[in-house]
């Protein structure tokens, strides 16, 4: 079985507008240094260990993935991004989306603000993408999905592919008929849930990534 944990990162409204306040424009990285403290408290405490633990996250949650990833890969078995919005400072500065200017408010407006433009270059995924070895990732995207286009995780894949010094996979599926929300059949869903469980089942019982590694070892 599994230990499933949910981490409320400052950046969501759990413990109140001040956590959400902590958490938006330039207090975004203590939404990284949060996820990373909850799951070094797991492993502390017992619950997992670096090589069975599978971090998963979609959307600005996909963004929190690649952050982590970036800088606590060590952590992690495998990371799962759901459409993640991981190219934050090339989106924040393309005016001709139509999301991006209502959500200067909560990243910053990297073309009118120096300041916002450093502190999303800070952190934002694909920008911080770095030679080290990397856990197992998967990346799904949607064709035709309009708040994260489908070329965001398709970048962040090749970069991460080009880059990483070791570990992985990192593999990336796009489904040609999903928007944001996923594909719209029936079971499309649950063929979604099914695929990610499968993904995190191989990372931690050694059938790719370190823990395949592991168990050559």
């Amino acid at each position: 079985g599994f230990v499933y944990a949910i981490a409320h990162v400052r950046g969501g409204t759990e413990r109140g507008w001040r956590w959400y306040e902590d958490g938006k424009l330039a207090n975004k990285p203590n939404t990284f240094s949060d996820f990373i403290a909850a799951t070094r408290h797991l492993i502390a405490e017992g619950f997992a260990a670096p090589d069975r633990i599978v971090a998963h996250g979609g959307s600005a949650g996909g963004m929190l993935m690649g952050a982590i990833a970036n800088a606590a890969p060590a952590l992690y078995a495998g990371v799962i991004a759901d459409v993640p919005f991981v190219d934050v400072l090339n989106t924040m500065m393309d005016e001709s989306l139509p999301l991006t200017p209502p959500e200067w408010l909560e990243w910053g407006d990297p073309i009118r603000s120096a300041e916002a433009f450093a502190a999303i270059r800070s952190y934002s995924p694909y920008d911080n993408v770095r030679p080290q070895r990397y856990p197992a990732i998967l990346a799904l995207a949607g064709l035709t999905d309009p708040r994260v286009t489908y070329w965001e995780p398709a970048k962040w894949v090749a970069k991460l592919r080009a880059t990483m010094t070791g570990g992985g996979p990192v593999v990336l599926r796009t489904a040609m008929d999903a928007g944001h929300a996923g594909a719209p059949g029936r079971f499309d869903r649950l063929e979604d849930v099914a695929r990610a469980y499968a993904f995190a089942i191989a990372c931690v019982s050694g059938q790719i990534g370190e823990g395949k590694r592991a168990a050559a070892d």
